[in-house]
C-alpha cells in the first residue's frame, strides 16, 4: 500500500504535523500517567480506523513496558479486568470524544464527572487535549490512506526533528 500524500514531503503538510507535536508536547509533560496517554491513543486510533497510528501507539506502549495483555484488550476495556477505574474513565471519555457525531449532545455529564473523579483540573485539560490530537493525527492519516506496519518504537521523534 502506498500513501495518497506524503506528509514529510510536502511543506504544507509537514508544518501542520510538527505544529500538532508542538502543540502535544505540554500534554506529554503532564501529569497524565503516559501509560493512560497511550491508551487514549490507541483506543481512539481504533474507533477511527488509523493503521499508522495504531502501529505507532502499540509498539511505543510496549517499549515504554506496557504489557501485551493489556495492548490486547484495549478495544474490549469495558469487559477487561486489567484497566484501574482511572484509566476506564478516561477511555470512556475518549470514545465519547472521538465519536462526537454519534451522540447528540457530546460527551455526556456522567462521563465527565467519572473522569472528575480520577483527574485533577490539569490531567483533565491533558486528556481533553490529547483526545482532541489524536483525532487530528487519525484524521490525516485516514485520510491520506499512511500504510502501517514497519514503525519502529522512537521514529517519529527521529522523522520530525528533520
Amino acid at each position: 500500500m502506498e500513501a495518497r500524500l506524503n506528509m514529510f514531503g510536502s511543506k504544507v503538510a509537514l508544518g501542520f504535523v510538527k505544529h500538532l507535536v508542538a502543540a502535544n508536547k505540554p500534554v506529554v509533560g503532564s501529569e497524565l500517567p503516559a501509560a493512560t496517554q497511550e491508551l487514549v491513543k490507541i483506543r481512539a486510533s481504533q474507533i477511527n480506523g488509523c493503521s499508522g497510528c495504531l502501529d505507532m501507539h502499540t509498539k511505543e506502549a510496549a517499549a515504554a513496558g506496557e504489557t501485551s495483555t493489556r495492548l490486547h484488550l484495549v478495544a474490549a476495556w469495558r469487559e477487561a479486568t486489567v484497566f484501574t477505574e482511572a484509566e476506564r474513565a478516561a477511555l470512556e471519555l475518549t470514545e465519547q470524544g472521538t465519536r462526537l457525531a454519534d451522540a447528540a449532545g457530546g460527551v455526556s455529564d456522567a462521563a465527565w464527572a467519572d473522569a472528575a473523579k480520577h483527574y485533577d483540573e490539569e490531567q483533565l485539560a491533558a486528556l481533553v487535549c490529547l483526545i482532541a490530537a489524536i483525532n487530528a493525527f487519525n484524521r490525516m492519516n485516514v485520510i491520506t490512506q499512511q500504510p502501517a506496519g514497519d514503525y519502529e518504537a522512537g521514529m517519529a521523534a527521529r522523522m520530525i526533528q528533520h
